[in-house]
């Protein structure tokens, strides 16, 4: 844990891993993998990204600290906790949910880290949690002056420059397609935002939403689509809503990590794989595509299923 406080994000560490398969073959399409994962074993993938600009923000305007919001396996929660541990600024973690008698291991996790613990009820915390994405803070700023606020997922207009920078780790011209799974969308619409004109950014929802353009999503995606940037959403494979499940899922993510050495979390890059895959299957992109998937890394969810339900845990 001491070791982990002080390693630095390494963004040299982000390969592109090339993935090859018979239906890959059979369908004359290419797949690179982006492997955010691996810059950090907890400021982990699209985290850093959409981290680093709040951080400044707050460092610039003096604050103690960054409050900010998530549940018990969050992956933006301990991600925080951890970079603002190494900035030197302190850190409140509000939490979906009444406190348990047991906290679980990320939240455990985030206290090494100094980060302090608020619970609120799910309904508190929704209001409290859109007061930071809507940006008006007015309420939060009185009750915590010193502090500066992230919403849920860093999902501001800060969080989007930041993963916007994502496409700067590789050779983004030779693609025509992007693809990463969508949960605030902030990491989505950075992908929209930094695209070329002619490549596809594509994003399979995490979440139980509508389809259409007016959904939560993609009103946030949206005005980041300048010139009319060519970005769809699929909402097929969330597989029950967003933290749900099925065995299928979990087969198909032990699966892909042991063709591939490839790991995956259940709440959103086993269902961007598995969908991507899926899409290739149905003959979605035509011959000679070249795919990139970006692993916006974060695997806090897998620690809440029960030891050996994945072979690589």
């Amino acid at each position: 844990m001491n070791k982990v406080k002080n390693q630095p994000v390494d963004l040299t560490k982000a390969v592109v891993q090339p993935l090859t398969s018979d239906l890959l073959q059979q369908k004359n399409v290419s797949l690179d993998v982006l492997r955010l994962d691996l810059i950090h074993p907890v400021i982990s993938g699209n985290k850093w990204f959409k981290l680093k600009y709040h951080i400044r923000e707050a460092q610039l305007q003096n604050k103690k600290g960054i409050l900010t919001f998530g549940g018990a396996w969050s992956n933006h929660l301990v991600a925080t906790a951890l970079a603002c541990h190494q900035a030197g600024l302190a850190s409140i973690g509000i939490i979906r949910g009444e406190q348990p008698a047991r906290l679980s291991d990320t939240l455990q996790e985030v206290q090494q880290y100094n980060m302090q613990l608020q619970f609120v009820s799910r309904a508190a915390y929704s209001n409290e949690a859109a007061i930071g994405v809507n940006r008006a803070t007015v309420f939060l700023q009185e009750k915590y002056p010193e502090y500066f606020i992230v919403p849920q997922g860093g999902q501001s207009h800060l969080g989007v420059l930041g993963a916007a920078e994502i496409l700067q780790l590789t050779q983004i011209e030779s693609y025509s397609h992007i693809s990463c799974a969508a949960g605030t969308g902030t990491m989505l619409a950075g992908l929209v935002h930094a695209a070329l004109p002619y490549q596809q950014v594509i994003g399979i929802c995490s979440l139980k939403l509508p389809s259409g353009e007016n959904n939560s999503l993609c009103t946030f995606v949206k005005p980041y689509a300048a010139n009319l940037k060519d970005y769809t959403l699929f909402y097929d494979y969330h597989f029950g809503g967003y933290a749900r499940k099925t065995d299928e899922l979990i087969r198909f993510m032990n699966t892909i990590y042991l063709q591939h050495d490839l790991p995956t979390d259940f709440v959103y890059t086993g269902k961007l794989f598995f969908g991507i895959l899926q899409l290739v299957q149905m003959g979605y992109f035509q011959r000679n595509s070249r795919i990139l998937v970006v692993h916006s890394g974060g695997l806090q969810g897998n620690r809440s299923l029960p030891a050996g339900t994945l072979t690589f845990l």
